[in-house]
């Protein structure tokens, strides 16, 4: 595992799965993020944030944070692994919800500079109607790619914690 993607809908957890991976396997963590949002929520110029995750896919090892469509077909193809953590949106809008209390008035270490978390009806739609409007596609494309990745569909905390264990027990045998 040395080139990582967490994807899946905002709230799933992808931030805290590739921050555990990166403590796991002693990988650099890369929040894409915190690369996308230019202070005051103001995105990228799109040949910049192209030019941008194409020099982090060049690095020998990575883990990356986030799914931006965008990007989605160049981060697969580099990648050896990706883990899509398939929560029931529900669950996402919680946790959205637990992290904007908890960052509410500063920026989340994982966000841009300037990027004040914040909580409002457009996101919390994007997150209601992400499986419906993005889940397919995600699935779609790591279904093409299973022979030749190793694909991790995660669908609760357990799934997750059981992955987590496995990626330990792996990496203190080859430590």
């Amino acid at each position: 595992m040395k080139k990582v993607l967490t994807l899946g809908c905002s709230g799933s957890g992808k931030t805290t799965l590739a921050l555990e991976l990166g403590n796991i396997l002693n990988r650099e963590v890369i929040h894409l993020d915190r690369l996308y949002w230019n202070p005051g929520w103001v995105i990228a110029e799109e040949d910049e944030w192209i030019k941008i995750v194409k020099d982090i896919l060049k690095k020998d090892s990575w883990i990356i944070d986030g799914n931006f469509a965008s990007t989605i077909d160049i981060r697969l193809q580099e990648a050896d692994t990706a883990v899509y953590l398939d929560f029931p949106r529900i669950i996402c809008l919680w946790q959205v919800i637990k992290r904007w209390i908890f960052y509410i008035g500063r920026s989340r270490p994982d966000m841009g500079e300037g990027c004040r978390e914040k909580i409002d009806l457009e996101f919390m739609m994007w997150i209601w109607n992400f499986n419906r409007t993005h889940r397919e596609m995600m699935l779609e494309k790591l279904e093409k790619r299973k022979e030749k990745k190793n694909i991790h569909i995660l669908k609760n905390h357990k799934e997750i914690a059981d992955f987590l264990n496995k990626v330990r027990s792996y990496s203190s045998r080859d430590a």
